[in-house]
């Protein structure tokens, strides 16, 4: 089954414009829902779009649904009595904790054995990790028929956006998201280097010669959440 109707429905219902969700609302009104929708759901896919949009639409139900679990929380990174914060970080991700109908995935299995191996590097502007440092969750599930043109509006809405990519024209120095540090070789693989994947993207006037100067940006990894 990979209609993503239901899960195309609650993105409606409980995320905002600004990509926030309400965490509280989906928890008391439809994690079950949530549930049941993911529990429904199967590992195989056919061609390229297919398991693009399936995957993602499944990497972020399952993250939301790991959020619900837990909720109300801080962060996803969360302190661990006697543990350090990168204990509770790699059981988030690396734990193969999530089910359907033919197997447990983690979130990390389903990032770098799945979608990453497609060689498509605007996946990292679509799944997302519930932190604000992320990219943002989308209002909408993406489908097969569209998800090229989803990815693609994806990756322009991430690096027009200030907090996540800028440029300082008079310095030189480009600012980028940590993203972009973490999975450098995926933007290397289709790009001579970060700048020239990110500032033709980012129609900044003439690319500057020299290539500017790359800086990282400090991550939020605080619950990316709708406040009341």
């Amino acid at each position: 089954m990979k209609d993503p109707a239901v899960w195309d429905q609650l993105l409606q219902r409980y995320v905002d414009g600004d990509g926030r969700v309400d965490y509280a609302g989906w928890q008391s009104r439809d994690a079950a829902t949530l549930r049941a929708w993911l529990a429904a759901q199967t590992a195989h896919t056919e061609g390229r779009q297919e398991q693009l949009a399936h995957w993602i639409n499944l990497y972020n139900a399952f993250t939301v649904q790991a959020v619900l679990e837990a909720y109300p929380i801080a962060s996803i990174r969360p302190s661990l009595p006697g543990l350090p914060n990168w204990v509770g970080f790699l059981r988030f991700f690396q734990r193969p904790l999530h089910r359907l109908q033919d197997g447990c995935f983690s979130l990390a299995q389903i990032e770098n054995q799945l979608l990453r191996q497609l060689g498509d590097p605007r996946i990292h502007f679509a799944i997302v990790c519930a932190s604000v440092g992320c990219p943002l969750l989308r209002q909408r599930a993406y489908r097969t028929d569209a998800v090229e043109q989803q990815l693609e509006a994806d990756l322009h809405r991430f690096i027009h956006n200030p907090a996540k990519v800028r440029f300082e024209r008079e310095r030189n120095i480009l600012w980028v998201s940590r993203i972009f540090q973490w999975y450098r070789a995926d933007f290397l693989a289709v790009s001579a280097s970060l700048p020239g994947y990110i500032l033709p993207r980012l129609g900044d006037g003439i690319p500057p010669c020299p290539e500017p100067q790359v800086r990282f940006l400090p991550y939020d990894w605080s619950l990316n959440q709708q406040r009341g």
